[in-house]
C-alpha cells in the first residue's frame, strides 16, 4: 500500500508537470490573433480524437483521485517496472517541453499551418518530424507502466493511433506550404524515429 501512495504522488507530479508545460506553450502560441480552425480534419476524426483523449484523461484522473475504483483494470507489474515508468514519465515530460519549445509559435492542435509559420528543422525537429507525438506516446506508455493500469494503456493507444492516422494529412499541409524545403527535410529526417543513415 505505501508503494501505491508513492505511485499516486508520482502520477500527480507527472500530470501537473505535463499539463503546465503543454498549457504554457499553447498559451504562448495562441498569442497570435489568428484563428486556427480544425475543420480540415473532418468532424468524425475530430470527435474520435476528442473522445479517445477524454477516455485517457478520465482513466488517468480516476487512477489519481480514486485508485481503488481502478482495481478492475489493474495489471500485475513488478514494482521495479512501475518505478521505471516514473523515470520514463519524467523523461517524457522533458521531451514534451523540448518539442514544444522547438516548435514555438507554430504550435496548433490541428493539421492547419499558421499563416506566419516557419519550417522548424532544429531542436527536437532535427531528429524526427513529429517529436511531440513521440513524446506523447512515450508519456502514455510511461503512465501505463507507472499506474499498472491497462485501461490507460488502451485509451492512450487509441489516441496515439489517431495521431498517426492524422499525420499524412498534416504532412500534406506542410508540403503544400513549404514545398521543396519540406521534401528535403523529409528526405533526411524520419517521421517518428531518427534516421541513422542520412
Amino acid at each position: 500500500m505505501p508503494d501505491d501512495r508513492r505511485f499516486q504522488w508520482a502520477l500527480a507530479v507527472i500530470v501537473v508537470l505535463t499539463s503546465a508545460i503543454a498549457g504554457w506553450h499553447r498559451r504562448r502560441a495562441s498569442r497570435s490573433d489568428e484563428h486556427v480552425s480544425p475543420a480540415k480534419e473532418g468532424a468524425l476524426f475530430r470527435w474520435s480524437l476528442r473522445l479517445a483523449a477524454l477516455g485517457l484523461w478520465l482513466a488517468t484522473l480516476g487512477q489519481l483521485v480514486t485508485p481503488g475504483w481502478c482495481d478492475w483494470c489493474r495489471w500485475p507489474l513488478p514494482v521495479s517496472v512501475r518505478w521505471g515508468g516514473v523515470l520514463a514519465g519524467l523523461v517524457g515530460a522533458w521531451g514534451m517541453h523540448w518539442s514544444l519549445a522547438s516548435l514555438g509559435k507554430n504550435l496548433t492542435d490541428t493539421v492547419v499551418v499558421r499563416r506566419e509559420a516557419e519550417l522548424v528543422t532544429t531542436g527536437a525537429y532535427r531528429w524526427v518530424r513529429h517529436p511531440y507525438y513521440v513524446a506523447a506516446a512515450w508519456l502514455m506508455a510511461a503512465v501505463t507502466l507507472l499506474t499498472a493500469n491497462w485501461l490507460i494503456g488502451v485509451t492512450g493507444l487509441a489516441v496515439v493511433t489517431l495521431l498517426v492516422v492524422r499525420t499524412p494529412q498534416e504532412e500534406a499541409e506542410l508540403l503544400a506550404r513549404f514545398g521543396d524545403d519540406w521534401q528535403r527535410y523529409c528526405a533526411r529526417t524520419g517521421r517518428f524515429a531518427p534516421r541513422l543513415w542520412r
